[in-house]
């Protein structure tokens, strides 16, 4: 069975009992970490845009664990010469042992000159999940869920940096999707929110409140 580990902020780790996806892990310096980037693991590290809260311990882990990278390519040069890396760009698709990554737009500055933010839809363990990253609320998303049936979709809903919980909700509109979890709030002041607002906001589909810490698994 898959399960959704939440490391807090925009930090998670998608495990279906053989491989580990970990996400954005910025564990240093994180308010809300659940766990030391020197006891996270990894086989492949996907990693939405360039800023110092998604990119964080990136690099270390990578080259810790031996695992993959998976980004646009303006940010392979990361991960230098002796770590495996993946560049993709948006529209691609990466057949992997555990299924699927499909690189998806997402509305929010890079971090990297010539960059772009993305986020993902990614098969694994029989679920599709679709990652925002971080991002504004655009109606394409109805794009994203046309073309795969999301199981679970991990949205921000911090605003002032990205969506806040109105927009979220809409966005689990556009997308049709069955489940949503919410992140990226609460690690400072500025993108504090209420996750109950979107338990109310949200009318077809079932919000999983995850704290930093916890797990999930994703039936």
């Amino acid at each position: 069975m898959l399960t959704y580990n939440y490391y807090g902020h925009a930090c998670f780790q998608l495990d279906d009992g053989k491989v580990k996806i970990l996400v954005d892990p910025f564990l240093t310096g994180n308010p809300q970490a659940s766990i030391n980037p020197d006891d996270v693991e990894a086989d492949y590290i996907l990693v939405t845009h360039a800023h110092g809260d998604h990119v964080g311990d990136a690099y270390d882990i990578l080259e810790r664990t031996g695992a993959t990278a998976v980004c646009i390519p303006e940010m392979t040069d990361f991960v230098g010469e002796n770590i495996k890396a993946i560049g993709m760009n948006l529209g691609g698709t990466v057949k992997t042992e555990f299924g699927f990554v499909r690189m998806v737009p997402a509305l929010h500055s890079s971090g990297v000159q010539g960059g772009i933010a993305c986020g993902y839809v990614i098969g694994v363990g029989g679920k599709i999940i679709y990652y925002s990253g971080d991002t504004a609320l655009f109606s394409d998303m109805k794009l994203i869920g046309e073309r795969d049936k999301i199981d679970y979709a991990i949205l921000p809903i911090g605003g002032h940096y990205t969506m806040d919980p109105v927009d979220a909700a809409k966005a689990v509109s556009f997308l049709d999707a069955a489940n949503v979890i919410p992140l990226h709030y609460n690690t400072w002041d500025v993108i504090k929110q209420n996750a109950e607002d979107l338990l109310k906001l949200v009318e077809f589909a079932k919000v999983h409140i995850v704290k930093p810490g916890e797990s999930l698994k994703l039936k």
